[in-house]
């Protein structure tokens, strides 16, 4: 038979308990609330729908197909014994509303342990529920698997819930109420990241109580009157009051226990308000414990694929399924966390007091659970959430005193097996870590795989010091080697891995002392140092207290600048001339106190010049004069500049003087299209000029002779022109002076045997 539970949830934040059990406020604000979301308006309409698995023959198979059903986005599977377990699988598929497309089979988690809330009317045992999207036709499926003699457990059902919709609006809501954060909400670093369509989490189990058997949850400290009478319907029965009603007051009220202050901050949470809950599916009073000793971290939803801008309806969804599917008087989680990092408040009764969850078998007491919507077997937990889970976990165990690393001792309140296969005994003490995973005290996957590696990383976002703190650049400085060095302010950059909502403030030192203090949503701070070499640390504080420093980076600060010991200097060199190339060198030497960087010419042309280099080869136009400018740099940005200039001029063949036979011969390959030629020993030419550079210039070939090289009277060189291969226009000796004088160069014909000639194209000299 298929049974539809109709329940109208509300934003009214004030409840009105039955006799004997206490009267509580929700706290709302609005600081910090995620972008888009606001406080919800009207009532949210939750369905529930029931309906039976046929059974095969012999028992080990079950199935429901539904090709149209009333909508629904969460689903799971039911059965009448809380104590008994489907040991096979269960799968399920959907039909998409948006596409119309089914979807492929499912994996529906069976992991639970129905005995959570053991002892209450209408507790059975279920599997996770799943969040499937707005779906209107399902398929599900269970096997008892091979080797199973226990068969499938009796009442086996489908359970399809509608969560709503903000009333009034075709999506969810605008905003969700919030309570306060403790910080200023001007402070950026409090603000979570706002919902975007990127998936998440996967579903977390809901632990169980303290007690096996028939008894209900541990009582907490405070008393509680009885529990009332079941609220599960009859078949095809609503509920006599509207939702959201208040429950008739038959006896006393006793007040809320008070509101600790926590050594951490409080992250801003949606309340129960804010995401809709319907406070008339469970008007039972909370129970309250004396303390919370440590969290427990799950995953729930079995999905990833969600947007977060539906996280308040899968957190209705959670709530109607824990409490209409499972039996149980609320939420099992005490808060729960979407992968974009907001919030949300879970089982009534306070987020800011010592709620009894129903979250961990047999350690639920002196506990706390914290649920990221979504699967983490195979997938990691995205930054946001884990450090949205850090911050609830910091806060909440710092109202009681705790820091969240280390470790503490919780004492079972039923007998189990945890994944590892250690078993609890009831009544014994056992030491948890005060950020644990679901794991660590039931035997399950849960928080999967991926986030349970992430603990550690939440442990430190929680707790501190600051970790990964890095100066990553120091800008206004060039690095070289190990040092930076600078000639001005500094700009420091630097990072770390815990997230900025967990650092107080970040401080620059220099030589070990504090020169600038920041905010610890920043990454670089600017700093003028002294003449010198200075270290320098980035410091960190932790909201804990707790501090952390950088590797120290070592910054010289220099302000004088290079100077050119040797200033630039141009003379000519051997190659090939033209008269648009004539070769060139240019000679320099620079120096600096600290350490030079390198040597730029910006003109002619742009070239730069390491700080060893103190030559370069170049060309130049005949008859243009040219300016070369240079400029030397150190490391810390200071400059010296220093120029030369020089023009280069050709001086034919025909300019000289001559002595002997000299036959001119004419082709395009010579300078001007001629040149000289001579094969008579002692034959000359004669150069003279004002310059301080001088270079010869000849035609070379197999044949070519010897000639000697006089200047200014003075035999300088015998210069072979023989050459294996032809070539023109040749500066094969060259000669330079300190400073621009007069100067002759005269050539002579050797002579030489068998090739007495040569040719000559005249001389080149640098005035």
């Amino acid at each position: 038979m298929r049974v539809k539970r109709r329940i109208w949830a509300t934003a009214a934040v004030a409840t009105t308990a039955v006799a004997g059990v206490l009267v509580f406020e929700g706290v709302t604000g609005t600081s910090d609330v995620p972008d888009g979301i606001g406080a919800t308006s009207g009532p949210v309409r939750t369905e529930v729908h029931h309906d039976a698995l046929k059974v095969s023959a012999d028992g080990a198979n079950a199935s429901l197909r539904r090709d149209s059903t009333e909508p629904f986005s969460m689903l799971g599977v039911t059965w009448t014994d809380p104590s008994a377990e489907v040991n096979g699988t269960v799968e399920a598929r959907t039909r998409s509303v948006p596409t119309g497309d089914w979807s492929a089979w499912l994996p529906i988690d069976t992991e639970v342990d129905g005995r959570t809330e053991a002892g209450r009317p209408g507790v059975r045992g279920t599997t996770e529920p799943r969040w499937v999207g707005p779906s209107d036709g399902v398929e599900v499926r269970v096997s008892a698997g091979k080797g199973t003699t226990a068969g499938l457990p009796a009442g086996l059902r489908l359970d399809t819930v509608d969560p709503g919709k903000v009333s009034g609006s075709a999506a969810e809501p605008a905003a969700y109420a919030v309570d306060a954060p403790d910080e200023p909400p001007a402070d950026p670093t409090d603000t979570p990241p706002a919902p975007e369509d990127t998936p998440s989490a996967e579903p977390s189990e809901p632990g169980a109580g303290e007690t096996t058997g028939p008894a209900a949850e541990e009582p907490g400290p405070s008393a509680t009157a009885d529990p009332p009478a079941s609220t599960e319907p009859t078949d095809g029965a609503s509920p006599s009051a509207p939702a959201g009603s208040p429950s008739p007051t038959t006896g006393p009220t006793t007040t809320l226990p008070p509101a600790l202050p926590s050594t951490a901050p409080k992250p801003p949470i949606v309340t129960r308000a804010g995401w809709g809950a319907d406070e008339s599916l469970n008007d039972e009073a909370p129970d309250y414990m004396a303390t919370v000793k440590a969290v427990f971290v799950h995953h729930t939803a079995q999905t990833n694929a969600y947007s977060c801008a539906d996280s308040a309806a899968i957190v209705r969804g959670l709530h109607a399924y824990h409490v209409q599917s499972n039996g149980w008087k609320d939420l099992g989680y005490n808060f729960l966390v979407d992968r974009c990092g907001t919030v949300f408040e879970g089982r009534k009764g306070g987020a800011d007091r010592a709620v009894q969850g129903a979250h961990t078998y047999g350690f639920n007491r002196e506990t706390a659970g914290i649920a990221v919507i979504g699967m983490y077997t195979d997938e990691a937990a995205a930054t946001a959430a884990t450090t949205a889970v850090a911050r609830v976990a910091a806060w909440k165990l710092g109202q009681y005193g705790f820091s969240p690393s280390g470790t503490t001792t919780l004492t079972a309140g039923a007998d189990g097996t945890n994944y590892t296969g250690k078993k609890f005994t009831a009544g014994t003490a056992y030491s948890f870590g005060r950020i644990s995973g679901h794991r660590d005290g039931f035997n399950t996957q849960c928080p999967g795989t991926r986030l349970y590696t992430q603990l550690p990383v939440i442990r430190t976002y929680a707790d501190g010091p600051v970790a990964g703190l890095t100066v990553k650049s120091v800008t206004g400085a060039a690095l070289s080697g190990a040092k930076y060095y600078t000639k001005a302010d500094i700009t420091v950059g630097w990072s770390a891995t815990t997230p900025a909502v967990f650092v107080t403030r970040y401080e620059l030192l220099v030589d070990g002392k504090p020169v600038v203090s920041t905010a610890g949503s920043a990454s670089s701070a600017k700093a003028t140092l002294a003449v010198g070499t200075h270290t320098v640390q980035v410091r960190a504080t932790h909201r804990s207290g707790k501090t952390s420093l950088s590797a120290a980076a070592t910054v010289v600060a220099d302000r004088t600048a290079p100077v050119f010991s040797t200033k630039p200097a141009l003379s000519l060199r051997t190659g090939t001339v033209n008269t648009t190339a004539v070769p060139l060198t240019l000679r320099w030497k620079a120096s600096d106190a600290v350490l030079l960087r390198d040597v730029r010419l910006t003109a002619p042309v742009a070239r730069t010049y390491g700080p060893t280099v103190t030559s370069a080869s170049h060309t130049a136009k005949s008859g243009v004069a040219t300016s070369w400018r240079t400029t030397a740099y150190d490391l810390a940005g200071n400059s010296a500049a220093a120029s030369v200039a020089g023009t280069p001029v050709i001086l034919q063949e025909s300019a000289a003087k001559k002595t002997g036979t000299w036959t001119t011969k004419s082709s395009s390959s010579y300078l001007g299209g001629a040149s000289y030629a001579s094969g008579t020993k002692n034959a000359s030419l004669t150069w003279t000029f004002t310059g301080r550079s001088a270079a010869w210039v000849v035609s070379r070939a197999s044949t070519s002779g010897q000639a000697y090289v006089y200047v200014d009277g003075v035999k300088a060189a015998t210069v072979d022109l023989k050459s294996s291969a032809t070539a023109y226009r040749q500066a094969v000796w060259t000669k330079s002076w300190p400073a621009s004088a007069k100067h002759t160069v005269k050539i002579v014909v050797v002579g030489t045997k068998g090739r007495p000639t040569l040719t000559t194209d005249g001389l080149v000299y640098l005035k």
